[in-house]
């Protein structure tokens, strides 16, 4: 589908058309909520971002006037915290996909807080917002000649039992390093012998999360996977999610009206009510597995300094550094790396 088209005035005095999405995504290509969060608080007072796009390099203009929930991704959302009030007030409707990992013996994410800090990270956040809008990823499971099936559920686990009272949904992925040229090449240059998920493995890793699910009651579901794992409690996910957005933020009725959702109330007869869907929403832009429906993506390619060495979204560690150099000499400018 085609956004709306509204008519702006950028930061030059110029009126120019822009793309009005009601979703927004921030952001599968970097993490605005650790790098860009005082970025992101400002282009929403000034109502709209530039954007580039990584496939022709050509630019447009995104306006938030009809925006109703913005979807953040993050490895650490400090940052953004302590705009929550801002959120709260300008925004409402927001959730995170909180990834939270653990491979700090490996060092596969390079500058990442410390793992005892990010699930305290996790934990303040949750109880600040509530446990429903914040989603736990442990994404991707990887595989190492350091790193088995059994060392990956021993990590999960952990940082399981510490969220099971803060969350109630985790969603992970299996590690496909083959596909991403460079990714392996990353890795190869850090000395990381990774190890392709077969699906003997893929079948191991969910029976030992359906284990583990025992004791936590999640909703475990994979993210743009197509091995079917329902036998093992296990769904496959939409991050971008209308059901969630159903859950959480069903009062607003633009958002419903966009959705395609009717909700009829319950009645003396019918004590749940029912749920209609009208419209087919799903993002035809993500992978043929991806469940996510249609939103705007706001971030850039090669921007995150995190330095994950198995991260499809830089080139190298360098360039993002170096972007995001950019970024600090303009950190209130339309386009999330000052250029």
């Amino acid at each position: 589908m085609k956004w709306e088209k509204v008519d702006i005035v950028n930061d030059e005095g110029e009126l120019v058309s822009a793309q009005a999405p009601v979703l927004i995504s921030a952001s599968r290509s970097t993490d605005i909520p650790t790098f860009y969060a005082d970025w992101f608080v400002e282009r929403w007072k000034q109502g709209y971002v530039k954007w580039k796009n990584p496939f022709n390099n050509t630019y447009s203009y995104i306006s938030f006037k009809n925006a109703r929930v913005v979807v953040f991704w993050t490895k650490n959302p400090r940052p953004l915290m302590k705009h929550l009030d801002f959120l709260d007030k300008e925004i409402k409707n927001y959730y995170f996909q909180f990834t939270l990992n653990d491979y700090d013996n490996e060092g596969l994410e390079g500058k990442v807080p410390r793992l005892e800090s990010r699930i305290k990270i996790f934990i303040e956040l949750s109880e600040r917002i509530g446990k429903e809008r914040v989603i736990w990823r442990f994404d991707p499971m990887i595989l190492t000649n350091s790193i088995c099936v059994k060392d990956l559920l021993r990590r999960v686990k952990y940082i399981g039992d510490r969220l099971k009272d803060h969350t109630k949904k985790l969603v992970f992925s299996y590690a496909d390093i083959s596909i991403y040229r460079k990714v392996k090449a990353n890795l190869k240059l850090e000395g990381v012998e990774y190890i392709e998920f077969d699906k003997e493995k893929m079948h191991e890793l969910a029976t030992g999360l359906q284990q583990l699910n025992k004791s936590w009651n999640f909703e475990i579901a994979t993210c743009a996977e197509k091995i079917p794992l329902e036998q093992y409690g296990i769904k496959h996910n939409k991050c971008v999610d209308d059901d969630l957005m159903i859950e959480l933020f069903g009062e607003d009725k633009e958002l419903m009206d966009f959705l395609g959702i009717k909700i009829q109330e319950p009645t003396l007869f019918d004590e749940n009510g029912k749920v209609t869907k009208t419209r087919v929403l799903k993002d035809a832009g993500q992978r043929e597995a991806c469940g996510c429906i249609i939103s705007k993506d706001i971030g850039q390619y090669n921007t995150c300094p995190h330095g994950c060495v198995y991260c499809y979204a830089n080139t190298s560690p360098e360039i993002a550094s170096s972007n995001y150099k950019k970024y600090k000499e303009n950190p209130t400018g339309e386009f999330i790396t000052g250029i």
